[in-house]
């Protein structure tokens, strides 16, 4: 990690925005893990978000001003069958964002979530290229498409900007309204 954030620093100067987008799911039930599986998902998922916060927040403070946007998952608020290890990893990353936001509100430090819902993005291709499986799934998602990354981009560039200074320790569902229902 601390080869990472010297590579980084080195070629962008000083880091003020870091954004934590790391994510596997392994579907399986809960007895069927390996502890090697289960290790998996939470250094991917959780151990991640933990080492970049932590190589990178201390060149925010002192500063005034930085923004750490950590993806998560709308399966941090609500689940599925097969879905144990990964919800346990994004719902834990809503407890960092809780607990980081508020050390470091008073540095100018912003710290946020973003939990993407159904997106069109390879980890769910399969079901995608399914068609009766794919009609399936889009007749639960209210807005009747999947989502496209450009969305949460969008969502992403407004965490960043000086527009959303009030926003810290809060987490935004960005999920069609799937959790809604």
């Amino acid at each position: 990690m601390e080869q990472l954030e010297k590579e980084v620093s080195a070629r962008f100067g000083k880091i003020n925005i870091l954004i934590n987008n790391a994510g596997i799911n392994i579907r399986k039930n809960l007895i069927d893990f390996t502890l090697e599986e289960w290790q998996s998902v939470m250094d991917t998922n959780l151990t991640s978000v933990f080492l970049m916060c932590r190589a990178f927040v201390p060149q925010m403070k002192g500063t005034g001003y930085g923004r750490i946007v950590n993806l998560t998952s709308i399966m941090s608020h609500v689940s599925l069958p097969q879905r144990t290890a990964y919800s346990a990893s994004k719902t834990a990353v809503l407890g960092i964002i809780r607990a980081l936001a508020l050390e470091l509100a008073a540095d100018g430090i912003t710290v946020n979530g973003i939990s993407p819902g159904p997106f069109g993005t390879e980890m769910n291709m399969s079901l995608m290229q399914n068609p009766e499986a794919n009609a399936q799934f889009l007749a639960s998602i209210p807005v009747g498409r999947w989502g496209k990354v450009e969305d949460i981009g969008s969502l992403a560039q407004f965490l960043c900007s000086d527009a959303a200074s009030f926003i810290t320790g809060t987490d935004i569902l960005i999920d069609g309204g799937w959790c809604a229902r």
